[in-house]
């Protein structure tokens, strides 16, 4: 198999700069992902407790060069929930932080631990497992394939242009796929990754971006309402060419500004949709269109193709009409897996993804996320979006932070600000229209998230129980 990403290929350029501005060329990469592959044996399974770190990436690389299959997860994910994993797919290596045994390799502080299991029986195409849920230690995982990694890098190189003199912020963790593949497409590219585990509240996270001149800087929507308190549209960033967010709709509010702001800077802003099951991307919104669709998704990455289905499952070909977002492409994951023995699953997909997403599309062909399928309740016999009420709250009261959840007939908003629970309460009521009984709304410290920056809903729904 022609080994990823063909990093010698690049030789001297420079590959990586980490947040302690230790830098590596492609050649000293390639070199050093070479040496720890020829100590993992092909179809291992070997779970890398990451961060944004060359030791990480060294390891990620080296699984896929050697055929072992890597599963991702944050360093620092809880004991208890890693020993979950563990007890389940009973892994044959850990690659973590750590120094080398006299038995064992290791490099940039990081070391390889065999924890002498023998390989599990895996499909052949199955490259890497992502964890669906890595903060609460779920043990489904996504099956991503090589030919998935393969098509959704060149698909993603090719709608945002990205060559080899791209300096890319890699600021997300590497065990989400939007950190992930942030890292794939500038590797494959022969450009320069910037590791950082600094964010943007960090005074070292904006030294580190000046002084390595980053052309790109990539964000969750949490991480965009964050920039937007620190004011960066304000800051002077020079080097800057490209923004992107993924990772959940962007309110429309913040989607103009920002998208206003970038055209007016010559910058390129693009708004993007994915998901783990299709590898990262499936969706953009083509910076030209940004400012004049605010809220928008936009149209399918190239090489894939969008439809929208009724509750029946018939294809919805009107414009304006809301229907599940069902996505075709060769980026689409293998399927799941809970157990062991799942890893020997072969295609359960075929190419096609039920996203779970509602959305609707225009007349010139531009789609719009309009909320989750299962985020939408019953309440007194009419349809409510939870995200739009979401939507309603954090606009209406800009001090507060919103989430919404519940069930039907019983929606619980939770808001870090205590002294406008009332107010929230009677505004929902008035504006939706619904007697305040339906609405129960509390005040909460912070609003779980995880490392990525998105919403724990499971933890909040567990304190409505």
């Amino acid at each position: 198999m022609t080994p990823f990403w063909q990093l010698a290929h690049y030789g001297d350029a420079v590959a990586v700069i980490d947040d302690n501005d230790m830098a590596l060329s492609y050649r000293e990469l390639s070199q050093s992902v070479t040496a720890l592959a020829a100590v993992l044996p092909a179809r291992a399974l070997v779970f890398c407790l990451c961060d944004n770190s060359p030791g990480a990436l060294v390891g990620y690389l080296a699984c896929l060069n050697a055929r072992a299959v890597p599963l991702m997860l944050d360093k620092n994910i809880a004991p208890e929930l890693l020993q979950q994993l563990l007890d389940i797919y009973r892994p044959g290596f850990l690659w973590q932080h750590g120094t080398a045994s006299a038995e064992s390799y290791g490099i940039y502080g990081y070391a390889l631990i065999d924890l002498a299991q023998s390989a599990p029986v895996m499909d052949d195409e199955l490259a890497l497992l992502i964890a669906t849920s890595g903060s609460t230690g779920s043990p489904k995982l996504v099956r991503q394939s090589y030919h998935n990694l393969l098509s959704n890098t060149r698909s993603i190189i090719d709608y945002l242009q990205i060559d080899n003199q791209e300096r890319a912020l890699a600021w997300l963790p590497m065990n989400y796929v939007y950190g992930l593949s942030i890292i794939n497409t500038h590797l494959a590219q022969g450009a320069t990754v910037l590791l950082t585990n600094t964010g943007p509240v960090q005074p070292g996270f904006w030294r580190f971006l000046r002084q390595h001149a980053a052309t790109s800087l990539s964000g969750v929507p949490y991480s965009w309402e964050i920039l937007k308190k620190l004011r960066f549209t304000r800051m002077e960033l020079p080097s800057l060419k490209t923004l992107t967010q993924a990772g959940g709709k962007l309110r429309p509010e913040l989607h103009s500004e920002l998208a206003t702001w970038a055209a007016e800077k010559g910058l390129r802003f693009y708004v993007m949709f994915g998901a783990s099951e299709a590898t990262s991307r499936m969706g953009y919104l083509p910076p030209g269109l940004s400012a004049s669709h605010p809220g928008a998704m936009g149209i399918a990455i190239p090489g894939g193709r969008f439809a929208l289905e009724d509750d029946a499952g018939n294809e919805i070909t009107l414009a304006g009409q809301h229907g599940e977002l069902i996505y075709y492409g060769d980026n689409v994951s293998l399927g799941y897996a809970a157990c062991r023995d799942d890893l020997a699953k072969g295609d359960e997909r075929k190419g096609r993804l039920a996203t779970g997403d509602m959305a609707s599309r225009d007349e010139s062909g531009l789609y719009t996320i309009v909320g989750r399928k299962t985020r939408f309740l019953k309440v007194f016999g009419n349809r409510v979006g939870l995200d739009e009420l979401e939507h309603l709250v954090i606009n209406a009261f800009p001090s507060t932070e919103c989430v919404a959840v519940g069930r039907d007939d019983n929606v619980h908003v939770f808001i870090t600000d205590e002294e406008q629970t009332e107010a929230v309460k009677s505004y929902l009521a008035k504006t939706c229209q619904l007697h305040h009984s339906a609405f129960s709304v509390k005040e909460i410290d912070t609003i779980p998230k995880n490392p990525a920056g998105k919403t724990l809903y499971r933890e909040l729904e567990a304190l409505c129980d």
